[in-house]
Order: C-alpha cells, then sequence, then structure tokens
C-alpha cells in the first residue's frame, strides 16, 4: 500500500508563482511590434529615438544601482519598458540628446527618487516625458511626416541637433490629427487612425497592435483589464455624449478613442502596477477619472492632446482612491471598516 503524507500549512498556498522578470520580459514582448510598426512608418529617424531613450534607461537605471550600492536591477526589464515606453511618447524627430535626457530623467527622477521598482508614485516614462515637454516645447510638438519614401536611408534633419542647440525643422512636416482637429477642426478617418497611417508620436502607429499587445497581457493575467476598459468606456461615453449635442463642434467618439497617445496611454501606462490602485472598484474608478481628464484636456484645454497629464494627475490621487474604496474586511461589519 502506498503511503502518502499530506502537508497542511498556512496560507497563501500558492500553486504557480509569475516573477517580475518575466511579467516585465513579457510587457516588452507586448510592445515590440507597436515599436517595430512604428520603425516601418516613420524609419531610422523612429529607430533611433526609440534605441537612444531605451538604452538611457538601462545605462541610468545601472548606474543608479552602482551609485547606491545595490545589484544592478536592468536584468528585470523595467528599465526597457520605461525606455521604449518613452520612445515610443516622443516624435520620431526628436533631437537624440533631448532623447537620452528624458531616459535619464525618466529612471533617475521617475524611478530611484522613490525608492526604485516598486515604489514610484508615478510613471516613469511619462515623468521623462513630462519634463521633456516643459523643457523643450517646440522639439516635442514638431512632427514628422509619415511613410516618406526614403525614411529607411535618410534621418531627419533634427536628428542629431548638438546639445544645447536649436533643432533644425524639416522641410516637411505635419500636423496630428488631435492639433488638426483642435486649432482647424479637420477630422481624420477611423481607419486610418485605426491603423497609424498618420503623423504623430512614435507610439501613435498602430492602435490595433497596441490592443492585441494588451489582449495577449491580460489572457495571460499580466494586466488588470478593468484599467484599459474604464479609460476607453468613459472616453467613448463622454465623448458621444458631446457628440450628440453638437457633432459640429464635437468629434466623434470613435475618433477620440484612436487619435494620440490614448491607446498607449490606456493600455501601458495606466495600468502601471505600482503606480495604479489594487482593489476591484478603485482600479475603474482611476481608469475613469483618466478618461474624463483626457475628454476634457482635450475639448477645453490649451493643448490638443491630454492622456499623459490625465494619468500623471491619476497617479497621484491613486492611494487616496484605494483609501477610501476599501473591502469590507470579511467578519466585520460596515461601520468596522475604516476602523
Amino acid at each position: 500500500m502506498l503511503n502518502r503524507t499530506l502537508n497542511i500549512s498556512t496560507s497563501p498556498h500558492i500553486v504557480k508563482g509569475i516573477s517580475t522578470d518575466s511579467i516585465m520580459q513579457n510587457v516588452v514582448w507586448a510592445l515590440l511590434p507597436v515599436a517595430l510598426f512604428a520603425v516601418y512608418t516613420f524609419g531610422m529617424s523612429a529607430l533611433l529615438v526609440l534605441v537612444t531613450s531605451t538604452a538611457a534607461c538601462v545605462l541610468t537605471e545601472h548606474f543608479m544601482c552602482k551609485y547606491s550600492k545595490k545589484k544592478s536591477t536592468i536584468s528585470d526589464w523595467s528599465a526597457v519598458i520605461t525606455g521604449l515606453l518613452l520612445g515610443l511618447t516622443l516624435p520620431p524627430n526628436f533631437p537624440l540628446w533631448m532623447a537620452f535626457s528624458g531616459g535619464v530623467i525618466a529612471i533617475a527622477l521617475g524611478k530611484f527618487i522613490f525608492g526604485g521598482l516598486g515604489y514610484n508614485v508615478f510613471n516613469p516614462a511619462l515623468v521623462g516625458r513630462a519634463v521633456l515637454q516643459a523643457a523643450f516645447p517646440v522639439a516635442i510638438t514638431t512632427w514628422y511626416p509619415a511613410f516618406l519614401p526614403d525614411r529607411f536611408f535618410s534621418v531627419s534633419v533634427s536628428t542629431f541637433t548638438v546639445p544645447f542647440m536649436e533643432p533644425a525643422i524639416d522641410a516637411m512636416t505635419g500636423a496630428t490629427p488631435l492639433a488638426a482637429f483642435k486649432f482647424d477642426h479637420v477630422t481624420t478617418s477611423t481607419s486610418d487612425l485605426a491603423l497609424g497611417l498618420i503623423s504623430g508620436s512614435t507610439g501613435e502607429t498602430c492602435a490595433l497592435l497596441i490592443l492585441l499587445g494588451g489582449l495577449y497581457l491580460i489572457a495571460r493575467n499580466m494586466m488588470n483589464w478593468r484599467i484599459p476598459v474604464a479609460v476607453l468606456g468613459s472616453v467613448y461615453v463622454l465623448s458621444g455624449i458631446l457628440y450628440l449635442i453638437n457633432p459640429q463642434v464635437y468629434p466623434s467618439p470613435l475618433f477620440m478613442l484612436f487619435s494620440g497617445g490614448l491607446m498607449l496611454g490606456a493600455v501601458f501606462m495606466a495600468t502601471d502596477m505600482v503606480a495604479s490602485p489594487i482593489t476591484p472598484l478603485g482600479v475603474v474608478v482611476y481608469g475613469v477619472i483618466i478618461g474624463l481628464l483626457v475628454v476634457v484636456i482635450r475639448i477645453w484645454g490649451g493643448l490638443p492632446e491630454g492622456v499623459m497629464y490625465a494619468i500623471l494627475l491619476a497617479n497621484a490621487i491613486s492611494p487616496h482612491i484605494d483609501n477610501l474604496i476599501r473591502p469590507r474586511v470579511y467578519g466585520t461589519t460596515k461601520s468596522l471598516k475604516r476602523s
């Protein structure tokens, strides 16, 4: 007779664990198709921006670990994600020295100043992008046209701008769909927006690829699906109400969904596991706040885009959302919920 021993221990009873490194690595895989399509759309200029921002983040992470006398954490892939996301938020003709500076700021200011991975209050890539927006407003709002015939054999004249010198402006520049609507009331077809056949930041490429990357992470249980659904759903509902009120003034909800950096922000930035709430209802409230802020900034703000500011503001109040919306501890009464 076979004797079997039943081991009984305290919870949690973990059958299979997913390491942080594994999650981060899968996020990189999900982002790669987006990055590759960006290179296909904008050519060598986009490739150099993505490589520069990623290299800056990895090198800064390694240096900060050594400076802090800690083991280097570049193998956990988080710095690679920050660099890719930062590069995808920048114009493809962005000067490389500025992209490198943004990578340094994203890691040093957006991550290590709070204690490193797992302690950052804000999404590090957006911190880097916000500083670049404030420091170089002209360069970060100068857009390179998509699908130029010689894009794989030449780069924008502003790419290799000497540090602290004013970037040269290409003879050909293109407005983003959001800027065209904001200032000229010209809309772009939904199919062009969804397929990335437009000018814009490196990450304003193919919304469908971004969604597929998000679905891959959701299927592997590496992303909280409630956040992107809440963000996109609230944008669709609010912009749809405005569109029904006056379609001559307000854009269609599909235009709002597929234009700008909303897809990239909702899927890969708002879902930052550290900077977002953890309660089931909290993440929904968090996503709705982001969606509402995006619509408000785009429609009534001075800037055509508002995804970056919406996510950073939501990051700031994320801990308070969790504190206000805490589930009742099992076995206690509702009145003891906050005791």
